[in-house]
């Protein structure tokens, strides 16, 4: 491996380890909330089954995201550390503002720009624009039907993850109607069982990201011959998030724990139950989506499930707003960097 090489590989590994910082507190924020664990409990079983996640569901996510979203043709190690930084860059201001946000819209959006840019700057160095159309055939780079899969995983999750907390917690207190009090010790119990789904989903599905690209980047580099996630990369990959899950996000905890409204174990546990599903299945299913807005908009919908008042949907508001920027001002970053890259001499 190249000096190169080692530089994709230690920032893709960074991006995993402040994704599972930035996302802890999607799974174990409901939990300390409605005091089920501790900070301590919920934050080291979390991180574990975060691991393991990784090594159950495949491929098929890292598949989508380092070889159906952008022409393979066109990629170099400097477009993957641009991705990356973009990613990062998101990252390390959205929890300095303790806003929940999106890795994984991140990722895509810095992968797009970064990409462009790296086509359009092809082109110049070519001279083979002439006209407008040879400039909207830069746009050409991003494979349709891997975007589409993209966009459908990630806009249409945080709508289910609303509609499923919402019906999750309306069944809860259908069934659960002519319960005593005490079957919250029971919901607190459960969200044990809740939180590992959780932790698992998660973990299957964000860690593979970080694998796409480290994949992408030894394709590029011609370490492969063709996309495939060797064994060694998921086992780096999955450390790096289970690391970064036990250091633990807490302003993004207290965010999605307290900023809602006040929390009880039924919701904890039909949020957790309720995005757990929707995870697993988009992991299996190749899609890459973010657990950040699935499970605040499970919060959301299971509060609003109980009373619509109930929920500050001011701060639902926010991370709205953060959800549609994230993409298009990553996309800025990672075609920046892709820019000073290229005038730095990093092109291959």
């Amino acid at each position: 491996m190249t000096l190169t090489l080692v530089l994709v590989i230690a920032v893709a590994l960074v991006f995993d380890f402040l994704n599972g910082f930035n996302d802890s507190a999607n799974i174990v924020a409901t939990m300390i909330s409605s005091r089920a664990m501790s900070p301590a409990q919920a934050l080291v079983i979390a991180a574990i089954f975060e691991f393991i996640g990784p090594f159950l569901f495949g491929v098929a996510v890292a598949t989508t995201i380092g070889h159906k979203v952008v022409d393979a043709g066109l990629l170099t190690t400097g477009l993957v550390v641009a991705a990356l930084l973009a990613a990062i860059c998101w990252n390390i201001f959205t929890w300095a503002k303790g806003i929940p946000s999106s890795s994984s819209h991140a990722l895509i959006g810095g992968l797009v720009g970064s990409a462009s840019v790296a086509k359009l700057l092809h082109q110049i160095q070519a001279h083979a624009i002439h006209g407008i159309e040879d400039l909207l055939a830069v746009f050409r780079v991003v494979r349709p039907d891997g975007m589409l899969t993209v966009i459908v995983a990630l806009f249409a999750s945080p709508l289910l993850g609303l509609c499923a907390g919402f019906i999750m917690i309306r069944l809860v207190y259908f069934f659960g109607r002519l319960a005593s009090p005490r079957i919250n010790a029971l919901f607190r119990r459960a969200q044990l069982v809740t939180c590992v789904a959780l932790a698992l989903s998660h973990g299957g599905n964000d860690a593979q990201k970080g694998m796409g690209l480290i994949a992408m980047a030894l394709l590029a580099a011609g370490v492969t011959h063709e996309f495939t996630v060797p064994f060694w990369v998921v086992v780096a990959c999955a450390s790096a998030i289970a690391v970064g899950t036990a250091v633990g996000g807490r302003r993004q905890i207290k965010t999605i724990g307290a900023k809602f409204y006040k929390i009880r174990p039924v919701h904890a546990f039909t949020t957790q139950l309720s995005s757990a599903v929707l995870i697993i299945t988009a992991s299996l299913l190749g899609g890459p989506v973010s657990t950040t807005h699935v499970v605040s908009s499970a919060v959301m919908g299971a509060g609003g499930g109980e009373r619509l008042s109930k929920v500050h949907w001011g701060v639902g508001r926010q991370i709205v707003v953060a959800w549609v920027l994230t993409m298009p001002l990553a996309a800025l970053v990672g075609a920046l960097t892709t820019l000073a890259f290229w005038l730095a001499g990093w092109r291959d």
